[in-house]
């Protein structure tokens, strides 16, 4: 977070005084954005846990996407291919809304039961009846029903336990975590310890998330081994110790305006998490560049898996490390010290993080910061569909309003302003420092992650779009050409453009390098034998796999290219 320069507040002033307002996520002017608006609704009124949050923001918008791609020319559902592609002719505004609103309202009756009442509410403004429950995939109900129900049924076996067909109750674990440290002493320091808080004993939240049927990662696992561990208390002492007095002094330095940071990205502004929170920022996003529905399911689509793949990939390192909280650490080194924090001088015994009295810490491991994960890939993915890093977002937090210290912080309003994409992720990322969340390296090894599944997210979602003018691996029918833009041969990256010379056979016909920043490394180069392998390749909604030969440095030759 960057507060606004001089210039900035003198603009934003003009544009008060002369009467124009900044963009708001509050203005849903489409299908999607109503149905995201109202997801969030259910979100802060059932209070789920950020995992089942990004979980259920990633299937509405995939489900969304889904019944949408069936009234575009080029775009491939997730489930069903292009099965439900509808003739151009019926390409229009009006089937796109129906569609997604019965895929958004099926979806959403079966992630928040409870909050039946107000999807009804919503069907009835948009003008559809909620029981029009048919499966015709002539019409735009039908469409949007079928889409919903081929991603539910796909992600009610995902991992998740959603339905408690693992482990009796929803969303609760099934491997048998149990905490190394109880609740009153410390067996090992490494390991995170559960907190007593207003009586009730901490339980780790989704101990077992990382075995959850990802978006676009291999697995929940699969950036963990390049994860740098956490310091250790047995073989690393002093740099133990200097991680727990670094937290210190964040909490001893703590201005007006980092208090109110640390508070404002800790659930959102209104209580729907970090993955809810990047909901949020699509929405301003959306306003601000007066999108169109169809800009819209694409951007939703493609934000909201992002954010899930990363919460997956964040619980996966949670779990495998299963680190030691701040709080736990500073108790451990400084107890019985004088040290200074927020609180004023105090026992290091009581030292707490900068946090309402019911959180104190989250009750689960710290290394690596979900914030910081869950909202680089946000950023990442926001800024590689809008092809700019530009934010410009502002909010006010009105003086008094903090939990913490209620009626004193903020003494005055503040106002709080983000440039960037890049600046908002960092900002959510640094407030975990200043809350007393997370040490240093759990929250820049977080921002790695994010990036990279991000970054990953983004080619899968590519592949869905299926459309050139976006980028990424597409492959054009009319045309019978299949173009692929994520190899990486020896560091360097090339595109390769192949021609189907029928049942899907290819011919090679032009590759060339190009520059793809931080492009994912999703194929696999043999150096002895100079070939290259694009292991799932989707083309007309059908995978394949490729291999190239590479005969310079910036030719290929085809090899094979197999139906999987």
């Amino acid at each position: 977070m960057k507060n606004p320069s001089p210039n900035k507040l003198l603009l934003a002033a003009i544009a008060t005084v002369i009467g124009i307002s900044l963009p708001s996520a509050a203005n849903a002017t489409n299908a999607v954005t109503q149905w995201n608006d109202v997801a969030l609704q259910a979100i802060r009124a059932t209070l789920p846990n950020q995992n089942v949050v990004s979980r259920s923001v990633a299937i509405l918008n995939t489900c969304i996407f889904d019944a949408w791609a069936a009234y575009d020319a080029k775009a491939l559902g997730t489930q069903l291919g292009a099965a439900l592609r509808r003739p151009s002719t019926e390409f229009i505004v009006a089937n796109k809304q129906k569609a997604v609103s019965f895929a958004a309202y099926i979806c959403l009756n079966d992630l928040f039961p409870t909050e039946i009442a107000h999807f009804n509410a919503l069907m009835g403004t948009l003008g559809y009846d909620p029981n029009e429950s048919t499966t015709d995939k002539t019409l735009p109900s039908g469409i949007g029903n079928a889409a919903a129900m081929a991603v539910l049924n796909f992600r009610h076996i995902d991992g998740s336990n959603q339905l408690g067909d693992l482990h009796p109750g929803a969303y609760s674990d099934y491997t048998g975590y149990k905490p190394v440290n109880p609740t009153d002493s410390i067996i090992d320091p490494n390991h995170w310890q559960p907190l007593v808080v207003q009586g009730v004993t901490q339980e780790f939240s989704g101990p077992f998330w990382g075995k959850v049927v990802p978006y676009a990662l291999k697995s929940g696992s699969q950036f963990t081994s390049s994860i740098k561990p956490p310091v250790d208390y047995n073989t690393q002492p002093e740099l133990y110790k200097l991680q727990a007095q670094q937290v210190l002094e964040y909490s001893a330095n703590l201005t007006e305006e980092k208090k109110v940071i640390a508070e404002y990205w800790a659930d959102g502004p209104h209580s729907e998490l970090p993955p809810g929170h990047w909901v949020l920022n699509s929405l301003f996003v959306s306003s601000r560049d007066d999108h169109t529905l169809d800009q819209d399911a694409k951007m939703f689509f493609a934000v909201t898996n992002a954010v899930f793949d990363a919460g997956i990939a964040a619980w996966d390192a949670k779990r495998a490390f299963d680190y030691v909280r701040p709080i736990t650490a500073i108790h451990i080194v400084f107890g019985g010290k004088q040290v200074k924090s927020w609180q004023g001088t105090i026992d290091g015994a009581n030292w707490k993080p900068y946090q309402a009295a019911n959180r104190v810490t989250p009750p689960f491991a710290e290394h690596v910061s979900g914030h910081s994960a869950f909202s680089a890939a946000g950023a990442e993915t926001l800024k590689l569909f809008t092809k700019n890093d530009y934010y410009g977002n502002t909010e006010t937090i009105k003086a008094g309003s903090s939990l913490v210290e209620p009626g004193k912080v903020p003494a005055s309003d503040i106002t709080l302003y983000w440039s960037t994409f890049s600046d908002a992720a960092d900002d959510a990322a640094l407030s975990r420092r200043y809350g007393g969340i997370h040490f240093v390296n759990g929250d820049i090894e977080g921002r790695k992650l994010g990036r990279l599944v991000g970054q990953q997210a983004w080619f899968k979602t590519l592949s869905y779009f299926n459309d050139p003018s976006m980028g990424g691996n597409h492959y054009e029918p009319d045309k019978k050409v299949l173009t692929i833009e994520d190899i990486v041969v020896n560091g360097q990256h090339f595109s390769a453009t192949l021609t189907n010379t029928g049942n899907f056979q290819f011919t090679l016909t032009s590759s060339a390098p190009f520059n793809y920043a931080q492009a994912a490394a999703t194929a696999k180069y043999d150096t002895s034998k100079g070939i290259v392998t694009i292991p799932t390749l989707l083309s007309a909604g059908k995978l394949y796999r490729v291999t190239l030969h590479a005969v310079t440095d910036t030719i290929f030759s085809l090899d094979t290219a197999t139906l999987l």
